[in-house]
């Protein structure tokens, strides 16, 4: 496995050259994403229920009632990506040959003897056959680099290059190729609990618009094995693995270059660490890292100072941590000056003063705690930054509660007035004339209370005023504004379990309809997560195996890989129909050679939920089964004709041999009798059946005694 070049060997104790200009790049993207902050508070608060300071009260009103719609949508909505990108379990992720593979055979095939057939012509010339086909093991030396990685399964093999004729074996390599390293890849993905750090990402794409994956970066793992040894039994022998994984990072955390649209136009991407003091020291046993310029921070004690937005996310506004020591540790993926590359001791032969390197720094107060050259080969910025939906101007995209921004404000408004019209409407208003009531009197009002009256005329001293009730204009209006919301969002209600539907969904066909229309919602944002999630940590961790998976050489190929979020959006009940429909097609023998049965099998179990690995054969265990079920059918036959003493000789002409009233039997390519000439077989000829026999409907005749 290659190592990543270590730039910060003698590296002096201060390089504020370096730490100046990583700074410097971290306050551009920081004043870059002001403006996006303010919205991603906005879409927590309302995602919590918590009023914005900009919010605008009038000063009669009491209530501050929120109605938590938005998270109501949030929920849903991550609800349904998880469902269709993780419904059976597995990675939606495939691996396959490109439609031209280079470096690798498309197809390859067994020699046999068809490969050597004599000509008629006894004396024989060029060309007639006699010689070893082109890419044959004799022809060319044993040169078996058109298989790629899987050669070695094949070594000693009489191969040769190209499709096989008739009775010929033909391999795929580089389809063999594609599928192990789409098996490999999903083990890595399953031992390193992929899925819950994506489900991570994916909620918060859903609520602050976008979601972000970092790496795969090497893990060590730690396998647990036991070996039988001879006169000791069983003894732990554990040993290390390097495995790829991922984690997932907050876009709070995130500071990408301010004026990139998407990754691929990133020309630096900064996270910012919080640790304490065990974290920090932590580092100093992970590869490349500074001990000396670790324990220089670590003398020094915390320098990290909290953003204006943190206190707000984790809900402790009023929570003092002054005694709380933290560390602010900035790490740096991208492009440097050449020069700053001789600042820290790197060697530099090669490269030109005008040259950008791309390096990995991480930086803490004024110390440089590592700096390497990019490890990956390619270089590439290890950072997934995926949109909920896509904004074409911005690296951020938007989320479901800024979508709903303004029906929220709308529903929060008009149930605030609803209530606090209903305290007044439910309460008596009372009007008082003091002229008409003795002086000194106490105004409360309670049963049997009594009002001493000095004048006037009786009833007009006290009046109780009953205020009007509006609050069912005001329910409608939230109505409306809630439907607003189910437009805005794409997510109608009735998916969140929103009863008492109207309109259009009171109806099958109706409430089809609108499911369907969020289908479409849906199918976009699972487009994006395809685009810019999953298609790239794909081809992430099938790059981490081709640079550093040495394990496993039969993985190399020209290889494609294939996100399969999108597939998966089509309602499984109707994808499973189509499916078991093209299935019956197919059974025509006139068709099945056209169609590929493996894939279309390994389709129907996926859109069932079910791991098609663990249903479908390949083409080899497909002839292996085949053989075994002929020789258990054969054995059954022969079962049966032993209990019935001799074997069934069919009469002349195909058909059996028929008695008076009974339907004659069924043949190969005939249409059973039908006695009762409705339906579309044959009237029979024979007898009418009499009593005792089959068919016979009368009553049977009494004997006497």
């Amino acid at each position: 496995m290659s190592e990543p070049t270590d730039v910060s060997a003698e590296m002096p104790e201060d390089a504020p050259g370096l730490v100046g200009f990583i700074k410097a790049r971290q306050r551009e993207a920081e004043d870059g994403r002001l403006v996006h902050e303010e919205r991603w508070l906005k879409a927590y608060k309302n995602f919590r229920g918590i009023y914005d300071s900009s919010t605008q009260y009038t000063n009669t009103e009491k209530s501050k009632v929120f109605v938590k719609i938005t998270k109501t949508k949030v929920l849903a909505a991550y609800g349904q990506i998880v469902d269709i990108l993780f419904a059976n379990k597995k990675f939606p992720l495939t691996v396959e040959s490109t439609p031209i593979p280079e470096g690798i055979a498309e197809f390859a095939h067994l020699q046999t003897p068809l490969d050597q057939i004599a000509p008629a012509d006894p004396y024989g010339f060029k060309g007639d056959g006699r010689e070893l086909p082109p890419g044959s093991l004799e022809a060319t030396g044993g040169n078996l680099d058109y298989l790629g990685g899987v050669a070695p399964k094949y070594e000693g093999a009489p191969l040769a290059e190209g499709k096989a004729r008739v009775g010929e074996p033909q391999i795929s390599p580089a389809q063999e190729a594609a599928l192990r390293m789409e098996k490999v890849i999903h083990d890595q993905l399953t031992n390193t609990n992929a899925v819950t750090t994506l489900r991570n990402s994916i909620f918060e794409s859903v609520l602050m618009g976008t979601g972000i994956v970092k790496g795969p970066f090497t893990h060590v793992k730690t396998v647990h094995k036991w070996e039988n040894v001879e006169g000791e039994g069983k003894i732990y022998t554990p040993y290390a693995k390097d495995i790829p994984k991922i984690e997932s990072v907050s876009c709070w955390d995130l500071y990408p270059d301010p004026v990139a649209t998407n990754m691929e136009d990133c020309d630096f991407v900064i996270q910012r660490h919080k640790m304490n003091r065990a974290q920090l020291k932590n580092l100093m046993n992970m590869p490349m890292f500074n001990a000396d310029a670790i324990k220089e921070v670590l003398t020094g004690g915390g320098n990290y100072v909290d953003k204006y937005f943190e206190s707000i996310i984790r809900d402790d506004e009023y929570l003092s941590r002054s005694s709380y020591e933290r560390y602010e540790v900035l790490e740096y993926w991208g492009t440097v000056d050449s020069s700053f590359m001789n600042e820290i001791g790197a060697e530099t032969e090669g490269i030109d003063e005008l040259d950008q390197v791309q390096v990995n720094v991480w930086v803490c107060g004024n110390q440089i705690l590592r700096a390497v050259a990019n490890p990956f080969t390619p270089h590439r910025i290890p950072f997934q930054v995926f949109p909920y939906e896509i904004s074409p101007y911005q690296i951020w995209g938007i989320g479901v509660p800024e979508n709903m921004e303004d029906a929220q404000m709308l529903m929060n408004g008009h149930v605030r007035m609803a209530i606090d019209n209903l305290t007044l409407a439910g309460n008596l208003i009372f009007d008082v004339d003091e002229t008409s009531l003795v002086p000194g009197q106490n105004y409360d009002i309670f049963p049997g209370k009594i009002f001493r009256r000095q004048s006037g005329v009786t009833g007009t001293a006290v009046n109780g005023i009953k205020f009007p009730n509006t609050a069912g204009e005001n329910i409608q209006m939230y109505d409306k504004a809630r439907q607003l919301a189910d437009e805005e969002t794409g997510i109608p209600s009735i998916m969140h379990g929103q009863t008492g539907v109207s309109g259009t969904g009171r109806t099958a066909a109706g409430l089809s309809m609108l499911l369907g229309s969020a289908g479409l919602s849906i199918k976009t944002v699972i487009k994006n997560i395809d685009d810019h999630m999953i298609k790239p940590l794909g081809e992430a961790f099938f790059q981490w195996n081709m640079q550093f998976n040495e394990d496993n050489p039969d993985i190399v190929g020209d290889l494609e890989i294939k996100p399969r979020g999108v597939a998966s959006v089509m309602q499984k009940e109707v994808r499973s129909q189509r499916l078991t429909a093209l299935l019956q097609t197919v059974t025509n023998p006139m068709l099945a050679p056209f169609i590929k049965i493996p894939n279309l099998l390994k389709e129907l179990a996926i859109s069932q939920d079910i791991d098609p690995d663990s249903l479908v054969n390949d083409m080899n265990q497909a002839q292996i089964y085949s053989t075994m079920l002929q020789g258990v059918m054969q054995n059954v036959q022969g079962d049966q004709q032993q209990q019935s003493g001799s074997p069934q000789t069919p009469s002349p002409g195909g058909e059996q041999p028929t008695g008076m009233g009974t339907t004659a039997a069924t043949t190969a390519g005939t249409q059973p009798t039908d006695l009762t000439g409705s339906g579309n077989g044959t009237i029979g000829t024979g007898g009418v059946p009499t009593a005792g026999e089959s068919q016979f409907a009368g009553n049977a005749p009494q004997l006497e005694e």
